[in-house]
């Protein structure tokens, strides 16, 4: 019934820290629709909301696309951008270092001594 302000967690923090940066990288690995996808994440964690299902769902698939865990599937849009990139250039460290933040701010979102996978749970529980 009532929006109840939340502390931003580490998540909504990289997010903020790091809008740019995402987008580009979503524009490279994923094309114009990962672009509009991530946009609308990007949106959902601009504020320090709580955490529901489909912002960590989104927030996953953020990071398998960071992760470029479908590149080998000729079927799907991020293996024909993934033959476009040029591996020597600075954007491919770039990445790599974003990938490594958003797995650390998932963890870090994660209560002390859970996963990101109980941490899912807890929001399908709380919400």
């Amino acid at each position: 019934m009532f929006d109840i302000p939340q502390p931003a967690t580490a998540l909504h923090r990289f997010a903020q820290d790091h809008n740019q940066s995402i987008q580009h990288a979503a524009l490279l690995l994923g094309g114009s629709f990962w672009l509009r996808r991530v946009q609308r994440l990007l949106d959902d964690l601009a504020s320090p909301r709580p955490l529901t299902h489909r912002i960590l769902r989104e927030t996953q698939a953020l990071h398998a696309l960071l992760s470029l865990e479908h590149v080998h599937d000729m079927e799907r849009v991020e293996a024909a951008c993934f033959a476009l990139l040029d591996p020597d250039a600075p954007y491919v460290a770039e990445i790599c270092l974003l990938t490594e933040g958003l797995s650390e701010a998932l963890e870090q979102t994660a209560a002390p001594g859970s996963t990101v996978q109980t941490l899912e749970q807890e929001v399908e529980t709380n919400g």
